[in-house]
């Protein structure tokens, strides 16, 4: 065979060679599938209903009051903590107080409406708006909603009672001040996890 021939037969087998090569790289089976995925974060949504507990002219020391309210959870999520911030102010009538109308309002968390003699926490408003959040849930809030607070879309009845206490002393100071108690409720969600 002659070199021209022996070229020609290589560029031809080079050809057919580069020709399957590149045949074989773009042929192959495939498939393919598409998933629809959706992330939607749950909510939390607390409510106090009523929002004003209590409004009381001419308390006198001795006198109590009780009042139910309900901690409501609306959204999608379980309440894990409610946390209670407590803030009050008090406007002196007279000019003449020497001492904090806090002090000498008692507050009881009871049970719920059928066992007002059961206590769950007792302290004064003075000790009260000085407590950590986190305490307050600790006092109130895990003994009256329990160790899985407050699942999603449920409500409880809690009762508070205030008492202006009676000191057995004259407390004259007092005589037509008036005290403005704000709460904040604050709610945390459970812990996250594997879904």
């Amino acid at each position: 065979m002659g070199i021209k021939k022996q070229l020609g037969m290589g560029v031809i087998t080079a050809a057919l060679g580069l020709t399957l090569v590149s045949g074989g790289t773009y042929a192959y089976f495939s498939s393919s599938e598409t998933t629809n995925n959706t992330f939607a974060a749950g909510t939390l949504d607390l409510a106090v209903e009523p929002t004003t507990l209590i409004e009381v002219d001419s308390l006198k020391p001795g006198d109590s009051i009780t009042r139910n309210f309900e901690l409501q959870n609306s959204g999608s999520l379980n309440i894990n903590k409610v946390l209670l911030e407590t803030d009050y102010s008090v406007t002196d009538a007279e000019g003449d107080n020497t001492g904090d109308f806090g002090e000498h309002i008692q507050v009881e968390f009871l049970y719920n409406a059928d066992q007002l003699n059961e206590v769950i926490y007792e302290t004064t408003l003075a000790e009260l708006s000085n407590m950590e959040p986190e305490a307050v849930n600790e006092e109130v809030f895990i003994p009256a909603l329990g160790e899985d607070g407050l699942e999603a879309d449920t409500a409880d009845d809690l009762v508070v009672k205030f008492n202006f206490v009676d000191s057995g002393e004259e407390q004259n100071q007092f005589q037509g001040d008036s005290l403005n108690l704000e709460w904040t409720f604050n709610a945390q969600q459970t812990a996250g996890g594997d879904q």
